[in-house]
Formats: C-alpha cells, structure tokens, sequence
C-alpha cells in the first residue's frame, strides 16, 4: 500500500511496483479499490505495472465534502501519476470510473496509451437525472449508506449472480456499506454535473477497449454501441449473464479481455 499527498488530499494506493508499462484502474461509484482486487493479483503477472487507487472520499483515501466533480477525481489521478513519476498510461475504469477515465481523456489525451471502459456511458447528465442525484446525495447524508446499498445491490450485481456467486454479492454490499456518506454525496453532486463526452472519445487517436454484460442495469447495449462507434478502432466484449460488475462476477472472461487487450499494445510498442 503506497500514499501521495497530492491536491490537498491523501490518496492511498496498491501498485505492484513493476512492469514494463502501467495500467491504472479507477473504481466505480461508491465502491473502493479492493473492488479491482482480481485484476490487480493476475493483471500483475502479465509484465504490466499494475495501481488501483482510491479516489478522494472513497475508501482509505481523504474525505471531502461538497462536491467533488469528475474533472477533480482525474486531475487526482494525473497528480498521482505524476508522483509516481509515470508519464503515459493506460487508464481503465468501471462506471463513474469510466467516466473520469473519459474526463481524463478530456484533460490529458496525450499522456494516454490506451483506455478501457467498462460497465459506462459517455452521455451528460439529464436534468432529471441532477434532481435524482443531488436528492440521493441528501438521503446518503441522512441515512449513511446501509439503506441505498441494499437497495441497489441487485442493480449492481446481476440477481441470478448474486444467488450464485454469494462472496460477490457480499463484497460488493460491504464496499457500498462501509462508503463514507460525505464522499459519497460529494461525487454524486460532482456526477450530476458531468458534461457529454462523446466528442472527446470521437476525437481520441488510442486504442479502447469496452466491456459492457448484457444484463447491467445502468449501462445499455445502445450506450455500448454508441462508444464503439465513436471510438475508431476500438474493441467492444459483450458479456452474457453480467451485471454492472463484469470485473467481478466474469473474473476468468474480464481479465483474459484485459490482458488480451495490454498483449496488442505491447506488440505495437
């Protein structure tokens, strides 16, 4: 486990230290970074440096209050980066995590070799969907975070996985419950202001990768089309019987993606 103060905050990290190119993994919404846990064990075996992050208000990182934007979590990132003294990478992220990714697409495309999404979308955000957010921040305030992880954990694991897959199903629960309320309600009201990123990804030069199951709750088969199409190149794995965590209850089928995936840009390197 490595710390940086960076932008006001400490974020805490895992990072296996080696490798001959980096691979970043940015977690989802309100999860940690033990969520990457399988990734970051086999991923880490591929030749590849492998870091997972906490973002600021989540896990063992600081807590802010307010609202914490997209643009701030990927400006976080890059300070990371640059304390860590990596100048390119290749930055994957699940959910919210896909979204900073495109954010930091916005901000820092050249610093970039590749990127994953998974489980995203590149949309903004409706005017409903900022009511629904900033209304959810309020309730997490007021009710800590036990309530709102029952209630979507069946959203954020497929049904059928959680009957069958329990320790899945109980990781992703623990990592919403133990959530801290305040970061919690700072990145959903950083969230729901979030800007369309489709012209970013359609003027993006790098090779993508996108990862979406076929029975996640959040993000469509249309969401994923729509950024195969605006990514030139890019690859799209449509996995069947997953939910909003394919990196968790597809273990074996999502990191033979990725490391598939890392063995092309190596060969181009």
């Amino acid at each position: 486990m490595g710390k940086v103060q960076v932008n006001g905050v400490t974020i805490v990290f895992d990072d296996t230290e080696r490798g001959h190119s980096s691979l970043l993994l940015v977690h989802g919404y309100p999860f940690d970074r033990s969520m990457w846990r399988p990734q970051f064990d086999a991923l880490g075996q591929t030749g590849w440096r492998v870091i997972v992050p906490d973002l600021r208000g989540f896990g063992e990182s600081s807590v802010t209050a307010g609202a914490t934007t997209l643009e701030q979590f990927a400006r976080d990132i890059a300070a990371l980066l640059d304390a860590l003294g990596i100048d390119a990478v290749v930055l994957g992220g699940l959910s919210m995590g896909g979204q900073i990714v495109m954010e930091f697409c916005r901000l820092y495309s050249t610093r970039l070799t590749g990127i994953i999404l998974a489980a995203t979308s590149p949309q903004a955000e409706t005017e409903a969907g900022k009511r629904n957010r900033n209304l959810m921040a309020d309730r997490v305030l007021r009710e800590g975070m036990g309530p709102y992880a029952d209630e979507v954990l069946s959203k954020m694991v497929a049904p059928h996985n959680i009957l069958h897959m329990p320790g899945v199903a109980e990781h992703v629960l623990t990592m919403m419950r133990n959530g801290h309320p305040v970061g919690a309600a700072a990145a959903l009201r950083g969230r729901a202001e979030r800007p369309s990123y489709e012209e970013t990804l359609a003027c993006l030069d790098v090779p993508a990768l996108i990862v979406v199951g076929d029975t996640d709750a959040f993000t469509t088969r249309a969401d994923a089309d729509r950024m195969h199409d605006l990514l030139r190149g890019s690859e799209l794995v449509w996995m069947k019987g997953v939910g909003h965590m394919p990196n968790l209850e597809r273990v074996s089928e999502f990191n033979a993606a990725i490391a598939r995936f890392l063995s092309t840009l190596a060969a181009r390197a």
